[in-house]
């Protein structure tokens, strides 16, 4: 246990919560997405009737970069509601990526840049011939 006192492990709490189980079941067409469907459980792995069955759907749109994963919540009571939904959510999921992603690049473009930060370069001395002793 020495090696978890050094790389901070004996600060995590890695304990689950009984009280928020869920088996997952994923649902797939095979062409358009993915649905995964969190169903409640007990510590004794019966269905908890009390809590509400969760509907998360996944998709993944093709960038420059590469493939870029959404991933949404469908808001559904059963499973044909969810499949039914899948497109509308899917479609709000892309709506709030993008958005965060301009949001990203807004902060990024904003971000001031001072000596020391990675990608900051002064410009040379006026006259001078460019190089920068340290």
């Amino acid at each position: 246990m020495a090696e978890d006192t050094q790389t901070g492990m004996d600060e995590l709490d890695a304990q689950m919560d009984p009280t928020s189980l869920y088996r997952e079941d994923i649902i797939s067409d095979r062409r358009v997405g993915t649905l995964r469907m969190l169903t409640p459980i007990t510590t004794e792995g019966t269905r908890d009737e009390s809590r509400d069955i969760i509907f998360l759907g996944e998709a993944q749109i093709m960038t420059q970069v590469g493939p870029i994963p959404i991933n949404f919540e469908i808001p559904a009571k059963t499973l044909a509601e969810a499949v039914a939904g899948y497109g509308a959510a899917a479609k709000q999921g892309l709506h709030d990526t993008v958005e965060r992603l301009r949001e990203m690049r807004r902060q990024q473009a904003s971000q001031i840049v001072t000596p020391g930060m990675p990608g900051f370069q002064a410009p040379p001395a006026a006259g001078g011939s460019g190089i920068v002793m340290p």
